[in-house]
């Protein structure tokens, strides 16, 4: 009985926590399929995600978002990873430092820094903000991601499997390539999953670095969102919350294996 009572006292607290985190969530599901406008229910309907898909402003910023995601997930999920092994070659806590930095940095720090950067750069080379400036500056905070779940994995792998690979004839390209890579394929996976799901989802850094032909979806949602919303609205965030959930489920798995 005395046993008992904590493990009970602890599940309600958990279930508390998790009602609290997901009831908005379950709240903006169940407006995204209410017939009505207001906040009333009135019925079952999918009317709202009707009008979503023929709402071409939404789908246009939806296909920025992608391929920002896109672009920058590949090109952050190849630096992350050859800069986690660099990192675990060289086993510098220094370098691995600035990588955390990185985390813990404000985003509107960071955005503040890279629009400056840009604004020196491009004066002088004549280009302007667009979707290019965004997605550096999306691979730019999205590399820390890669390399901590990439090193992560290299930590668990034995590294005289190298060794002996080269010791058998392969160079050490070949055995990076033949003996690491593939034991490092589903954090590589889970990475950029990760990558896009945050890169696809940020909105402050996005919205200092955009030109005016750049617009991302969370940039659409809150100018909606300050005027009078609509409840399609619900329904794209319903969609994201879908979306984006399902891949970070998926990124956690393939961490696992």
């Amino acid at each position: 009985m005395s046993s008992s009572r904590p493990t009970r006292l602890l599940r309600a607290s958990a279930g508390l926590v998790l009602a609290f985190l997901y009831l908005p969530l379950a709240a903006l599901m169940a407006f995204s399929v209410n017939d009505s406008a207001a906040t009333v229910w009135q019925g079952f309907s999918l009317r709202w995600y009707r009008e979503l898909w023929q709402d071409s402003s939404i789908l246009a910023a939806t296909a920025n978002s992608l391929l920002i995601a896109l672009a920058s997930t590949l090109c952050s999920t190849v630096v992350g990873t050859l800069a986690a092994y660099a990192l675990w070659k060289q086993r510098s806590r220094l370098l691995l430092s600035t990588v955390y930095l990185s985390l813990v940095t404000p985003e509107v720090v960071m955005g503040v820094a890279l629009l400056a950067l840009y604004q020196a750069v491009f004066r002088f080379l004549d280009i302007r903000l667009g979707m290019h400036t965004v997605i550096l500056a999306h691979v730019s905070f999205s590399i820390s991601y890669v390399v901590l779940v990439v090193l992560a994995r290299l930590r668990t792998m034995d590294a005289t499997l190298e060794e002996a690979a080269m010791d058998l004839g392969a160079t050490e390209l070949q055995a990076f390539y033949r003996v690491t890579l593939p034991g490092l394929a589903p954090a590589i996976a889970a990475a950029a999953l990760l990558a896009f799901s945050i890169s696809f989802d940020d909105y402050v850094i996005t919205s200092l670095v955009a030109g005016v032909d750049s617009e991302t979806l969370p940039m659409l949602i809150y100018a909606k969102a300050r005027r009078a919303i609509s409840p399609s609205v619900n329904a794209l965030c319903a969609v994201i919350v879908v979306v984006m959930g399902s891949l970070v489920l998926l990124a956690q798995r393939l961490q696992e294996r």
